[in-house]
């Protein structure tokens, strides 16, 4: 790639690391993996924590909720004091506080309990994600090993994304719920022995003050808006919802607001002036957005609709999971020699011919097809977030890595929010709109089938066969039917970022 004068000095090719520098590649890849096994386990878990700890249905929304909400919120603030008080040193505490809120959390005898572990699971996970990613900057200053590293460094969240459902359906089959949790615990041991050995120490050299006022604006900013947009996707828009969503949006105005009249601010506002560093954030979210997306209702379409059992279903998404990964390492030679304003856009075109292929054989319910859709998705996305990513670091000044990761990795979990809150709250829109309930099913079991296609795979199993069959291809047929119309608007959010990718990251002489 050639280096324009819109590149910043920070993007500049610096000497190469040797066995060590790729040793500690490894370690940091540790949290990565474990943060994206722990998403996927926890869903496929929830039955049999329901059963045990008999949960209230907010108290179950708050098991899965609060985790994101905690780590969104604090993701910019724990990005900014890494940069201070130094970024291994955060990464180590967050490693810690992890493994040991695991243990509390794999033994909670409350649902209340296991809320507050999954709190505090949020808060030290904000710690070790922006960590991660900016020491690997500082690890890697030669923009060549750089962006081989990223894409190495992402390939574990895909990893992970596979891995997740295959470890849950096997530890679920053998072991008690409290088993998803523990897996943190020999996965991050290693990560605090190797990260004292081999990780060096980095920070901001002239750091600034500690605000105080800034950091409760950042969390009172996120933490509403994320809150409001899990609250859309499982009641709609509501007025509760869009005054929460509103007063988050007032929150952020005062924290950029702030920012832009600091000497010192805790985050560069300037950074997004750069057209490829927002260009960037935004390729990252809407490319998350439109793989939890996916992930979310072909899910659903494998387990319920086509019978598969969770570890078929999750063997079934490996070959698109390994695409992603391939297409991650096999883009960054590419990336060398062609523009990112053009690898990337070529790229996002997969993951838009994806979408396009579930809305045409949608009717067929073939697991086939599904396969071979993801498997195209995984090749466009591994590509794009490998170069996006890079280009994130690569337009940040080295000292300010950990806010620019944290602003990264905020987009990553508003992506992951929104995947299932756009994406998911219209495909159960179009579901309920198209359902009709056939004559002779009881009024409870009617409204069960109405809330969600796993509501309706419940009832019609408890109803005679004359009556439960019917319920349940009527289900079948709505849910399809609204897979149709959400793959279309999946394949225009992608071209969407297609489109900004063409025009943001086209270099300026």
């Amino acid at each position: 790639m050639t280096i324009t004068a819109s590149i910043p000095l920070s993007a500049t090719d610096g000497p190469r690391v040797g066995a060590r520098g790729w040793a500690a590649l490894g370690v940091l890849m540790l949290p990565v993996l474990l943060v994206s096994v722990d998403n996927t386990v926890l869903s496929f878990a929830l039955p049999e924590i329901s059963l045990a700890l008999r949960p209230s249905g907010t108290e179950q929304l708050w098991i899965i909720d609060v985790y994101s909400l905690v780590l969104a919120g604090l993701l910019v603030t724990m990005g900014v004091l890494g940069d201070r008080f130094g970024r291994r040193r955060m990464l180590l505490i967050g490693a810690t506080g992890f493994a040991v809120v695991s243990v509390l959390a794999a033994f909670a005898p409350t649902a209340a309990l296991l809320i507050a572990a999954r709190a505090a699971l949020g808060l030290f996970g904000a710690m070790l994600m922006p960590s991660t990613l900016s020491l690997l900057r500082s690890i890697f200053t030669n923009r060549d090993q750089r962006r081989l590293a990223i894409a190495i460094w992402a390939s574990a969240f895909s990893a992970g994304s596979a891995l997740g459902p295959v470890v849950g359906g096997f530890l679920l089959e053998h072991f008690a719920w409290g088993s998803v949790f523990l897996i943190a615990v020999p996965v991050l041991v290693p990560l605090l022995i190797g990260g004292v050995w081999l990780l060096p120490e980095s920070r901001d050299p002239h750091p600034g003050r500690i605000d105080p006022i800034g950091i409760t604006l950042s969390m009172a900013a996120m933490i509403p808006v994320v809150y409001a947009i899990k609250a859309f996707a499982v009641d709609g828009p509501t007025a509760q919802s869009s005054v929460i969503a509103g007063a988050g949006l007032v929150m952020g105005a005062l924290f950029v607001r702030r920012q832009l009249r600091s000497a010192t601010p805790m985050l560069d506002m300037t950074l997004f002036r750069r057209g490829a560093f927002s260009g960037a954030i935004l390729v990252n979210l809407l490319s998350v957005v439109a793989l939890v997306g996916f992930l979310y209702f072909v899910s659903q379409q494998l387990q319920l609709v086509l019978g598969l059992s969770p570890m078929v279903a999750g063997l079934a998404l490996v070959p698109g999971m390994a695409a992603m990964i391939v297409s991650g390492l096999t883009v960054v030679p590419i990336s060398r020699r062609v523009p990112p304003h053009i690898v990337v856009p070529a790229a996002l075109s997969f993951s838009v011919s994806a979408y396009l292929i579930v809305a045409a054989t949608a009717e067929l319910n073939s697991v086939p097809w599904l396969v071979v859709a993801f498997i195209v998705l995984g090749v466009g996305i591994g590509a794009a977030e490998t170069i996006s990513n890079e280009l994130i670091l690569a337009h940040a000044p080295a000292e300010k890595a950990g806010a620019a990761s944290a602003v990264s990795e905020t987009a990553y979990e508003l992506g992951a929010v929104l995947g299932t809150a756009l994406l998911g709250g219209i495909i159960t829109a179009f579901y309920r709109g198209a359902l009709a309930i056939p004559a002779g099913v009881p009024a409870q079991a009617a409204a069960e089938a109405r809330e969600t296609l796993a509501g309706a795979y419940t009832a019609s199993g408890r109803l005679p066969g004359e009556v439960g069959q019917p319920l349940w291809d009527a289900a079948a047929s709505a849910f399809g039917s609204g897979v149709v119309t959400t793959s279309l608007i999946g394949a225009a959010l992608v071209a969407a970022a297609l489109v900004i990718a063409a025009t943001t990251l086209r270099p300026r002489r």
